[in-house]
């Protein structure tokens, strides 16, 4: 096992194997002159033509770890490269970060003048990726959608001679349901080769494909050590973590209508820092990141939202943005959590905890990275504490952070937004119901559960002016304690502050209106003929069998529809009993 300390004793230069000077060179020039512990685990097994399979806490330089033997392994590659002769393959969970090795592992590769590396990821045109590789590819970069599109399409890459197959993040690959193509791409690749497997957390899966892809791994487990205090004993324990040494772990016990009063209080006394806030899904980035930057007190401080239904071009432009910025705040959901290195960021605010406990240490190494300094805080409702005991099983240790008692309320301002701007107010509620629907899906739901939700502290918080009409508040006793609807307003009559949209609507609204004039009256249906006694008679017993059966299937079929909707949780147990007229059953 090995101690996470920032950086070791171990030069780059002492390394045996020994590196090459040009890679040496490529290292000065970028500061690196000390290996971290998972660098100097790593390089020299990969350069000695071993499999491993790493797990090391985020932020412990793992890019640089394959990066380094990957280009020794080209390097020592017998005869000159041929166009097409693809000779590494690096495959990562998003476009983000297959952007970041990319550009990390441009100044080693420009070592080797006939290697050209290709980034292959989505949100772009495939045809441009095509032409690209009409020059050449060497090594392919990116994530495994596109990569599996590019080989399907293209006969002309020659994956024969192929040395080295990286598959960083391997457990999020899988998570997000990368399986088929990351087989189907292995399957392809000789299975002479080296393969690393990188991740933070090494889950059953990824054990699982490393029986597939990797022959005699060896496996390299890098621990940070952190110290906790021990509240029974008051003394201090030594304890391994999975999180950075420098990270300093809190969490926040409040109620849902005080969460957001508490964010804006934290980022306010931070507004010096770079902070990241993670939220549960792209519609909660979207409200939040235009409904904060409407409250009077956070004016003048950068806003920045970033999730992954926007397109490639704004999502690059977002993540560059934060990365120049010295101070700011970037909203966004776990399409930030794995891997990215953006530089100097401060604190970590998880104002949703993730719904796969795995991501949790991910979003909090994005902070203290490489042995520097940082917080992270996460804000848990009052039933949602099993948490913290949870993740300390896990090795993630949380000290308690105090409720700031005297924060400015902030939720009236955000109402009045609302009231202000139709966009907010639309944001608002598809963010309140994504929210909901998007906890029910919770890993841990014995810790998060979803009947227990006070939905009334919860609209509150989201500054809603109504409730809305949705199943689970209307099939579902949720607590609609604490909400205080908005008198004398009708939705329909809010308007968008962007003029060109606010007569768009009035257009839809006209257009819709006169529809609904024109569309013919429905005609009132016959009343059906009464069938007597003697017309019953005329059909015979067969054709009575055929109609009974026929009435049961559809009486089967209803109920069967009733029960799939009682066991994901649609409607309970007495509306089902009511729906199929077993209530005496019950």
């Amino acid at each position: 096992m090995v101690e996470n300390r920032a950086l070791t004793s171990t030069r780059f230069s002492d390394l045996n194997p020994s590196l090459s000077e040009p890679v040496l060179n490529a290292l000065t020039e970028a500061g690196f002159e000390y290996c971290t512990p998972v660098q100097a685990a790593t390089i020299p097994l990969l350069c000695s033509f071993k499999d491993v399979a790493v797990d090391a806490a985020t932020g412990s330089g793992k890019t640089l770890a394959f990066v380094v033997p990957l280009v020794e392994i080209f390097r020592r590659a017998t005869g000159p490269t041929k166009p097409h002769e693809v000779m590494g393959v690096i495959i990562s969970p998003t476009r983000e970060l297959s952007s970041q090795i990319f550009h990390v592992m441009q100044p080693f590769i420009s070592t080797l003048p006939s290697v050209k590396s290709i980034l292959l990821v989505g949100g772009g045109d495939v045809k441009a990726d095509l032409k690209k590789i009409e020059d050449g590819a060497n090594l392919l970069i990116g994530t495994p959608g596109r990569i599996f599109d590019i080989m399907e399409r293209v006969d002309a890459l020659d994956f024969k001679n192929l040395e080295v197959l990286i598959l960083d993040e391997a457990d999020r690959l899988l998570d997000m349901g990368f399986q088929k193509q990351v087989n189907y791409i292995i399957s392809r690749l000789p299975k002479l080769r080296r393969t690393g497997l990188f991740s933070a957390t090494q889950t059953e899966a990824v054990a699982e494909l490393s029986k597939a892809g990797l022959r005699n791994p060896v496996r390299i487990e890098v621990q940070a050590e952190t110290k906790f205090i021990n509240d029974s004993a008051s003394s201090q324990q030594l304890s391994s973590s999975k999180t950075p040494s420098g990270l300093h772990l809190e969490y926040l016990e409040c109620e849902a209508d005080k969460k957001s009063s508490q964010l804006v209080d934290y980022m306010i006394k931070n507004k010096s820092k770079k902070i990241i806030v993670y939220f549960m899904t792209c519609a909660c980035v979207d409200y939040w990141g235009v409904v904060l930057p409407c409250l009077s007190v956070l004016k003048g401080f950068s806003l920045i939202p970033l999730h992954g239904k926007m397109k490639q071009s704004a999502r690059e432009k977002a993540l560059a943005s934060f990365t120049t910025l010295s101070s700011g705040v970037l909203l966004c959901t776990d399409v930030a959590a794995r891997g990215l290195d953006i530089p100097g960021v401060d604190c970590i605010v998880q104002y949703d905890p993730p719904q796969d406990p795995n991501v949790f240490i991910h979003r909090v190494g994005r902070t203290a990275r490489l042995g520097r300094q940082g917080s992270a805080i996460v804000y848990l409702l009052p039933k949602e504490e099993a948490y913290v005991e949870f993740l300390r099983i896990r090795r993630v240790p949380l000290q308690e952070r105090n409720l700031v008692d005297d924060a400015s309320d902030v939720v009236p301002q955000i109402r009045s937004a609302a009231k202000k701007d139709r966009d907010v107010m639309e944001k608002g509620l598809r963010a309140f119901v994504s929210f909901i629907r998007a906890y029910k899906e919770h890993h841990c739901s014995y810790i998060f559960r979803w009947k227990e939700l006070e939905i009334g502290k919860l609209a509150m918080d989201y500054g809603l002016l109504q409730l809305p009409s949705m199943s689970e508040v209307k099939l579902h006793s949720l607590s609609t304690e604490g909400f205080t609807p908005v008198e004398d307003i009708n939705l329909g009559d809010i308007k968008f502050k962007d003029k060109s949209r606010e007569k768009q609507r009035k257009k839809n609204l006209q257009a819709k209106k006169e529809a609904q004039q024109q569309a013919p009256k429905p005609l009132k249906p016959n009343k059906p003929a009464t069938v007597g006694p003697s017309a019953m008679r005329k059909k015979t017993a067969k054709q009575r069998r055929a109609a009974q059966t026929i009435e049961d299937a559809d009486e089967l079929t209803r109920d069967y529809r009733l029960l799939k909707k009682l066991k994901r949780g649609a409607i309970d147990e007495t509306e089902y009993a009511k729906l199929t007229e077993t209530e005496d059953l019950l």
